[in-house]
């Protein structure tokens, strides 16, 4: 049993998809998951393409950590949905985390296009994850 070519499936999700998010004044936004960057198109759409990359943060109690999820390369995960996106944990440290994305994506020829939106968004969630510090003044320090 063959699937259904991205550009088909395009069509069919591109307008009727249970995850399209409209709004007045913004462009027309989805909350699949694995969709890098949130907008409802073909680019960026994990429903329609064979490769998905899509990095989002994962927070359980106070442990923060950053996940990359992409679809499987396995004919037969494809027609069970529950399996067919794996889901990566990514380290947090600077120079460790974008080794391991560049790894990822580079080595395995994996939509080389989205590399430098992987690399900013890795980025945002990592500063998204920093506390802002407390200042604390002295009463004295005033007179």
């Amino acid at each position: 049993m063959a699937s259904a070519s991205p550009d088909l499936m395009w069509l069919c999700v591109r307008k009727s998809s249970s995850f399209i998010r409209k709004s007045n004044n913004l462009p027309v936004l989805t909350a699949e998951p694995g969709n890098m960057c949130g907008l409802n198109k073909f680019r960026f759409s994990s429903l329609a393409n064979k490769q998905v990359v899509g990095l989002d943060a994962k927070i359980v109690g106070k442990k923060e950590s950053i996940i990359l999820t992409t679809k499987s390369k396995k004919a037969s995960r494809s027609y069970r949905p529950g399996t067919v996106m794996q889901q990566t944990g990514i380290k947090k440290g600077a120079k460790k985390g974008v080794a391991q994305l560049k790894k990822v994506m580079e080595a395995g020829f994996y939509r080389p296009d989205m590399i430098s939106l992987a690399l900013a968004k890795y980025n945002k969630i990592k500063t998204s994850f920093k506390k802002s510090k407390v200042v604390v003044k002295s009463r004295r320090a005033g007179k």
